[in-house]
């Protein structure tokens, strides 16, 4: 947890209860979302239209587009056409593959001038289109909430390779973190207390926004999230 090992023990402990309380809500939030992947039944298409800047969702591992559907839905209300790709599927497969898979979309649809909008592992599939795709240069910008640019300490604790892949040390995330020419076309939005990435998503050359509260789930619902993707939108 964030604690702060110079503070004082009341200190130390009024903050571990704090990032406590933001986890338990964070674990909430995400079973609400994975709920929507599950219940949900009308498709993602009936968001595709509208007059404004177009809007590519990147969700994050393990997450549909569903998990983002609040979002989104925001956004098309607003005007914005909203992209979703259906073949990232629950976004298991590697950082490189999945951004083979956006960026055909961007072609096959026309789209540019996109704003990415992303949450977690999205953020890095996003970077990798913008850094090392042709179709790069149809992104605008991209909002990337609660992303882990520098890694995780805790992926190489994880079971499963598709989890491992966020260790700062993986041969992508090497490749990822040298391309820093595309970093000023980034809002990279983090809360304060982060569970799964203790590094923090703050992002060298990035407009970085750090959010009053914490978490890796619940910070998709800060208004400020909105806020970032209307100023790079609209």
């Amino acid at each position: 947890m964030s604690t702060d090992a110079g503070a004082n023990p009341v200190t130390r402990v009024r903050t571990g209860l704090r990032d406590l309380g933001w986890w338990m809500r964070d674990y909430v939030y995400a079973v609400r979302g994975q709920w929507r992947a599950l219940t949900g039944r009308d498709g993602p298409d009936a968001l595709a239209d509208g007059e404004g800047t177009p809007i590519v969702l990147l969700p994050g591992i393990y997450e549909t587009w569903r998990f983002l559907e609040p979002l989104a839905r925001a956004l098309h209300e607003r005007g914005h056409p909203v992209h979703v790709v259906t073949e990232l599927g629950d976004n298991r497969r590697p950082i490189a593959e999945q951004a083979s898979r956006v960026a055909a979309l961007l072609v096959a649809r026309g789209l540019d001038d996109v704003v990415l909008v992303a949450h977690s592992k999205g953020g890095l599939i996003g970077k990798h289109v913008m850094a090392f795709d042709s179709a790069g240069a149809r992104v605008r910008a991209m909002v990337a909430v609660a992303t882990p640019f520098g890694g995780s300490r805790y992926s190489r604790l994880m079971p499963t390779p598709s989890l491992r892949a966020f260790a700062s040390g993986d041969a992508t995330m090497r490749a990822l973190a040298a391309s820093a020419e595309v970093n000023a076309r980034i809002v990279s939005v983090y809360g304060v207390f982060d569970p799964h990435i203790p590094e923090g998503s703050e992002l060298a050359g990035a407009r970085n926004v750090r959010l009053a509260g914490g978490g890796h789930f619940r910070v998709l619902a800060d208004p400020r999230v909105i806020a970032e993707v209307v100023r790079v939108a609209e």
